[in-house]
């Protein structure tokens, strides 16, 4: 089994380099929502945490953020609770489609949270900087000091650059994407297949 990590800024559009892999992709982003909608245990724990803020279950984005712009220490709170529990579905995730020939992770904090292993094949994701805000801004719930403390939460771009295999570029255009990914998923499978 193949593992790929997908790296790359806030906005540069991880997920949709991932879904051009065909393979099945762990969505950490997919999973926090399904978290927030989805999990009691999730709801109280960050309601012990934060009572001034977290009042209604499922748990309300609105209330999130609120909770995030009022003080810079509370993401760190949310991210304690809700990092294991993502740790835990990325396992089970990982067991169930152990026969597969290749995954992909789409885990934005893969490196911060030590989620990744030695044989993991990094892959970095190079959007321009005016094509990420542009996109981030179209999002329904842009906030730009939230997307700034979340960015604080992560390493530095260049470092996460440093640390992969394969960087492709990501022009937003889905042609000259499929080709690029095509090339690296070949360059990946082929090198995994010779002796």
């Amino acid at each position: 089994m193949i593992i790929i990590g997908i790296l790359g800024d806030i906005g540069s559009g991880k997920s949709f380099i991932s879904k051009q892999f065909n393979c099945p992709v762990f969505c950490a982003d997919d999973e926090v929502s399904k978290i927030y909608k989805n999990s009691k245990i999730c709801y109280k724990k960050l309601k012990n945490k934060l009572p001034k803020y977290i009042k209604s279950y499922p748990i309300n984005k609105i209330e999130l953020t609120r909770a995030i712009l009022a003080n810079k220490f509370n993401l760190k709170k949310i991210v304690k609770i809700i990092h294991p529990l993502v740790r835990k579905k990325m396992n089970n995730f990982l067991k169930k489609n152990a026969k597969k020939k290749l995954l992909v992770l789409d885990v934005p904090l893969l490196i911060e949270n030590k989620l990744n292993k030695k044989k993991y094949i990094l892959v970095f994701v190079d959007s321009k900087k005016k094509q990420i805000n542009k996109r981030l801004k179209k999002r329904k719930n842009y906030n730009k000091k939230i997307i700034e403390n979340l960015r604080k939460l992560q390493k530095k771009i260049s470092h996460k650059k440093k640390l992969s295999t394969y960087i492709i570029k990501n022009d937003f255009k889905l042609l000259t994407v499929k080709k690029r990914v095509k090339l690296i998923k070949n360059s990946i499978l082929n090198e995994r297949n010779s002796p």
